[in-house]
């Protein structure tokens, strides 16, 4: 197995313990995390035996999980756990939360049938209460995982990996936890700086008679019982200077704490009449990195939330001021990390769909841009898939509208899975019309988009001012192979590099003599890939066990101090 610097750290008795929702502390946290009883079956039903044991949340796929064993489309796992709720935990409602559980996940407590979470990527919570009982409960949850066999969202995972496509892996993948609060308690906010008129604004579900409290530092600066509240003089977020606020909501007896960066992420002409992403109503180029969140121990899941930080800010340290997280929903916490840290973040939706084809491997090389209505072309035939990818959608905006570092959702990416996604853009401007939509990163832009959105790794780069920024989503792809670092023998890379030199200087003639010139031209952001190894691709700025960095780094600082309008 290729380890990461943190795989012997790990505690399996109670693995990536910490708090796993900063945008939302209540003080109420019992970590499910650790050893479950477990049982992969053809058999769909409650099981009589669960022989064998799993690491939480670790999926059965990977070393980490002590289980070893790729779940199959035609098998079911089903895992078990005993848990005693601490004395006066219960404040009157209990629930169940699961950061996530690949593909369909049913939930039992005492034998008893709680409800059925479909979508492998996205947050979900089920209240337990009237299935409790005093002492010993028992917790089953059943998981079935078709892959790429069905239509839901399955990311870059294959039964067949290779290439671009990545090992399969399936069951619980993030943090499994208890918490309680009132009846009639306080379930959510919706936090919305609004930069131009120096407020913020706060929606709540659940409990409305709601104080909030505003701190800056250690100093109360605001106490009210207003849903929008003025901040004066307040201290801008962004990737140079990321002031976060310190926010405590009080409801039903409880305090809640939380925080939010006032920020405005925006398009507008700059002075030389070319359209361009703002930053706090300036422009700003977003020079970033293509990060896909895999590690060869974990898979999808981090071994430890320090490596999700490592990763953050190695990005950082290298000057970048961006990451799109490809493909992939993070644990709350990396987001944590992007906010506290000073990275912006440009969040792909997980893409689904039938067995891809022609759509994404060759007619968008030859210039021919599908009509994504069609839903025969793009494989997504499957309207009950269709309508989960919807749900999905608006769960991933929901789980991440609180988090300062979020500027840009990109709703599909060259072509996978895609369908109406003129009706996509309208949907999630509908949710949230602070950020910008990438709608077609990539190519088949349907014209429903915020920017013009090119990956480019074989042909010129040549970067031409329109009506809209211009974003080069995806280039580079350097590889270099270093010995001992590699998942296996193979090698991915769009032009392979012998040596740390040898990349260090191709990596400087490409920003020097391409991207740092045409940011006159009207080039707004671009994202390097990657910046890790994952698998067969080995095109990453650090290997996949993130042990060496392959690339001069001072070098590296240097040039991105160079990239910006």
């Amino acid at each position: 197995m290729l380890t990461t610097k943190w795989t012997n750290e790990i505690d399996f008795s109670n693995p990536l313990p910490e708090y796993p929702r900063p945008q939302f502390v209540r003080d109420s946290y019992l970590n499910l995390n650790g050893v479950w009883n477990c049982l992969v079956t053809e058999q769909e039903g409650y099981p009589t035996r669960f022989p064998n044991s799993i690491n939480v949340p670790f999926s059965p796929e990977t070393e980490l999980s002590g289980l070893n064993h790729k779940l199959m489309p035609n098998e079911y796992i089903y895992y078990k756990k005993i848990f005693v709720l601490p004395d006066g935990f219960n404040k009157g409602g209990v629930f169940i939360n699961f950061g996530a559980v690949d593909q369909i996940a049913t939930v039992y407590l005492n034998r008893k049938e709680v409800e059925t979470h479909r979508g492998g990527y996205t947050p979900f919570k089920f209240d337990i209460t009237q299935y409790l009982k005093k002492g010993k409960n028992t917790l089953v949850v059943g998981v079935k995982d078709m892959c790429e066999y069905n239509e839901f969202s399955r990311g870059k995972q294959k039964t067949n990996r290779g290439g671009i496509w990545y090992s399969q892996q399936s069951g619980i993948w993030q943090s499994v936890w208890l918490e309680s609060m009132p009846v009639g308690g306080l379930e959510s906010v919706r936090i919305t700086p609004d930069y131009d008129n120096s407020s913020v604004r706060f929606d709540y579900k659940g409990c409305q008679d709601v104080e909030v409290r505003i701190y800056d530092g250690m100093t109360l600066i605001a106490k009210s019982k207003k849903r929008v509240v003025k901040i004066p003089n307040f201290k801008s977020w962004s990737p140079e200077r990321p002031y976060l606020y310190k926010v405590v909501f009080r409801a039903r007896g409880e305090y809640i704490k939380s925080y939010f960066g006032m920020r405005k992420f925006s398009i507008d002409i700059d002075g030389n009449g070319i359209k361009r992403l703002f930053l706090n109503n300036k422009p700003y180029f977003y020079n970033g990195l293509l990060d896909q969140g895999y590690y060869p121990d974990g898979y999808l899941t981090p071994p430890s939330n320090e490596a999700m930080e490592n990763d953050v800010l190695f990005a950082k340290e290298a000057g970048f001021n961006m990451l799109r997280k490809h493909i992939k929903i993070e644990p709350l916490l990396w987001y944590h990390y992007c906010d506290v840290h000073g990275i912006v973040v440009w969040q792909d939706m997980v893409n689904g769909g039938g067995k891809y084809g022609l759509e994404v491997s060759v007619l968008p090389f030859i210039g021919i841009n599908l009509d994504d209505t069609n839903y025969k072309t793009f494989h997504r035939k499957d309207e009950k898939a269709r309508k989960l990818y919807y749900k999905e959608l608006e769960e991933m905006i929901d789980h991440l509208y609180n988090c300062p570092c979020i500027a840009a959702w990109v709703p599909f990416n060259e072509g996978w899975g895609q369908f109406d996604s003129a009706n996509a853009y309208e949907f999630i401007k509908k949710l949230d019309k602070t950020r910008i939509v990438d709608t077609c990163s990539g190519w088949h832009d349907r014209g429903k988009t915020d920017v013009i959105s090119k990956h480019i790794y074989f042909t010129p780069i040549k970067v031409k001012a329109g009506d809209k920024p211009y974003v080069l989503s995806e280039f580079g792809g350097l590889g270099l192979k270093i010995s001992s670092h590699t998942f296996n023998d193979r090698m991915f890379g769009y032009k392979i590099y012998h040596n740390k030199m040898s990349l260090t200087k191709a990596y400087e003639r490409l920003y020097r003599n391409t991207i740092i010139p045409q940011i006159k031209k009207g080039l707004s952001a671009c994202v390097y890939t990657q910046i890790s190894d994952v698998e067969d691709e080995l095109n990453g700025l650090m290997t996949y066990d993130r042990k060496v960095i392959k690339i001069d780094v001072a070098k590296l600082k240097e040039i991105n101090e160079e990239v910006k309008i």
